[in-house]
């Protein structure tokens, strides 16, 4: 940034003395204003001058006047003063979350409440500029690692002493069926095994936690299809193509007149949405504040999934 070739070591200390006796023409002015001796100030401007290489004084009677040089140096000052001000003022900004920039990066099922969530924080922080990243898990571990952004927000963090992972929201798994499903009363996974399952590709969180909640059960679904995107899923499931294992998150009301919960034994899958960042990295002002938004809202977004009658196991007949 500077030449110090030029300038030698030159700290902001000795330009805000130089600045002074400048404005004062005086050295013993100069020491009164800020509290220093004059035999402090003195040695500091004989620094000063020494680093730039040009004498910046001359005496004048009692008084001393700059060389051009000092004049120079002087303009440069009230300069690098007005700089240092519009700094300090973007900083306070940033504090105030006036301004500030906020990388998020989510798992793909988080699409379907993060963004709502991130507008009404904006709503009320309007300068925040929000880049929002939606991948699978597999991708987003692969950004965190790679620390692209400030905060994640997954189901499944790594079990790292590293990684700082907040729980905010459940995230229950359900079996959706097409809506004029007839599922057995009181009907348990090994039930429904013979039924195709469309099921979310390896790597993403959701398969992940299928694979291991089958595992536990020790039930096989031998004719599963692999679906990369729970949109798909939700049109293959409407369309008669087989049950899935879904977040609720991943359904709403517009989807009802196709698709049902099924009440299904060892279901819900528990899981926790949470909030993910390094702990060694100091979060910055904006994601601090969206991070405490989220744990702060986090009654109001699980109503807004309750409530919701997509949200709702029920019995139907099997005519319904």
């Amino acid at each position: 940034m500077f030449d110090r070739r030029r300038t030698g070591h030159v700290t902001l200390r000795q330009l805000e003395i130089f600045e002074a006796v400048a404005r004062a023409e005086s050295v013993s002015r100069a020491a009164e204003t800020l509290h220093l001796t004059q035999p402090a100030v003195s040695l500091q401007l004989k620094t000063l001058a020494e680093a730039v290489g040009h004498r910046l004084t001359e005496p004048v009677g009692r008084r001393i006047r700059l060389t051009q040089a000092g004049r120079d140096l002087a303009d440069a000052c009230r300069e690098l003063a007005a700089v240092w001000s519009r700094f300090e003022a973007r900083l306070d900004d940033v504090a105030a979350l006036r301004r500030g920039r906020l990388r998020v990066s989510v798992v793909t099922t988080a699409k379907y409440f993060l963004p709502k969530a991130l507008g009404r924080f904006v709503q009320l922080h309007p300068g925040i500029e929000v880049e929002l990243e939606i991948q699978n898990r597999d991708g987003v571990l692969e950004r965190l690692r790679e620390r692209l952004d400030d905060i994640y927000v997954m189901s499944a963090p790594p079990q790292d002493a590293a990684i700082e992972a907040e729980s905010f929201l459940p995230n229950p798994l359900v079996v959706y069926a097409p809506r004029g499903f007839a599922a057995p009363p009181n009907a348990t996974l090994q039930d429904l095994a013979k039924e195709r399952f469309l099921l979310r590709e390896p790597g993403s969180g959701t398969r992940m936690a299928v694979d291991e909640h089958l595992a536990r059960l020790r039930v096989a679904l031998p004719n599963r299809m692999t679906v990369g995107s729970n949109e798909a899923i939700k049109q293959g499931v409407a369309g008669g193509l087989g049950l899935a294992i879904l977040s609720r998150h991943a359904f709403s009301e517009a989807d009802l007149p196709e698709i049902r919960i099924l009440d299904v034994k060892g279901f819900p899958i528990e899981r926790e949405w949470h909030i993910v960042h390094w702990r060694d990295q100091k979060l910055p002002a904006a994601a601090d504040a969206f991070r405490r938004y989220l744990l702060e809202h986090a009654a109001e977004l699980r109503g807004a999934t309750e409530t919701s009658p997509a949200a709702r196991p029920r019995r139907r007949s099997p005519r319904g």
